[in-house]
This record gives structure tokens, sequence and C-alpha cells, in this order.
């Protein structure tokens, strides 16, 4: 069975969507050039009414240290989404503050995938994301889809995630097509960036739950 992760929550409606939807994790972004980011103070707030058996994932880009650490502790945070981070600093972090790691591969051409490999001992799982144009402020979020077929034959060596492009419309058509286990959405089920919508999530959750 397939599970699904909403990223970039900000407001009690979308998460209780989430929630309610029977998400298996929730996200929040710990990135100021983001306009889904949140301040520790928020993202305590939110933490506290996720209830036991939903993952909360802190997402970040090359985090420093200290960031990492009050992300952490004030968002109770189960796990560590980590863009743009080498598998060094990846393997740090984990160590730092002994919680799961999720480190993204940015997609563009099947030889972007050869970067996965550089993270085998260094985290627990993979996410792939669409890579975002050169000079782009943001990772990921964008609305971005790489080509699915890049994943064809590929031999994953960790387990792995799907992001980029995910939206209620074509999520049943991406796990079809690329056996993904788990599933990430955030500008998918946005009515603006930033804003997300109880509705689209809701409806991003039943198709997955459908496919």
């Amino acid at each position: 069975m397939t599970t699904a992760k909403i990223c970039g929550l900000s407001t009690d409606e979308a998460l209780d969507a989430a929630i309610a939807g029977r998400a298996s994790h929730v996200g929040f972004v710990f990135f100021a050039a983001s306009p889904r980011n949140v301040t520790f103070d928020r993202a305590g707030a939110l933490a506290a009414r996720v209830p036991d058996g939903i993952g909360r994932v802190g997402v970040f880009v090359d985090p420093a240290d200290d960031l990492v650490l009050q992300a952490a502790r004030d968002g109770r945070l189960d796990v560590l989404q980590l863009h743009k981070t080498a598998p060094a600093r990846v393997v740090h972090l984990r160590r730092l503050t002994g919680l799961e790691t999720w480190a993204a591969v940015a997609v563009k051409t099947r030889a972007d995938l050869d970067a996965a490999r550089m993270f085998v001992g260094a985290t627990d799982r993979l996410l792939y994301d669409a890579k975002t144009p050169e000079g782009a402020a943001l990772p990921g979020g964008m609305g971005l889809r790489f080509d699915w077929t890049l994943l064809d034959g590929f031999s994953h060596p960790l387990p792995w995630a799907l992001s980029g492009g995910l939206d209620a419309a074509n999520v049943a058509e991406a796990i079809r097509r690329t056996g993904a286990s788990l599933v990430d959405v955030s500008s998918g089920v946005e009515s603006a960036p930033g804003a997300k919508d109880a509705g689209r999530i809701a409806s991003f959750l039943r198709a997955v739950a459908d496919a």
C-alpha cells in the first residue's frame, strides 16, 4: 500500500485535513526563502496536534546545525528531509539528532539518478524530486515533475519516495508507473504558493488510497 506525505503545512485546517485523510507523514518547512516556511513556534503548535503514528518531517536546505537542532526540538520532529545536502552532512546531521533522514535527489536525466548511490550508508530514504531550473530560489515545491520513465529498470539502492509535480489527478498514474510506496506532495494541494487547500489535500489522499 502506498502512503503519502503532505508537505509545507502551516495552518490547523490543512493539518487537520492531512490527519483526517490518513497521511503517513506531515512536513514542516524550515527555509526562509520558501512561501511555506514556518517559525519554530508555529511548527511546535502544529506538531502538538499530530497524533501518534503520523511522522513529523522537517524540511531543510543544506541547513546549519543550530537550525536543525532547534527545529527538531520545537517541531518534535521524527524525520529530517534534506535538500542540496552532501552525503557527509547528512551523516553528520543524522548523528547529531539521532533522527531518521531522507536525502533529496534532484532528477532531470537518468544520469542524475547516479547521485542516489552516493547516499548509501548516509541516509535512511531517498526522495526523488524534479530538478528545478538553474538559479531557482527553491529546490522543490514548484509543481515541476520529472519523467517517471527515468526510473524504469533503475536499481534503487535504498528505500525511496516520489515527489515533484504530483496532484490528485496524476498521483494514481505515478504510483502505477513507478511503484512508489511513498509519495510526497506540496504545491499540488495548494490554491496559491504556500496556501494549502483542505479539499485538495482530501482529494489527493483519496486518490492515493484508491490507487
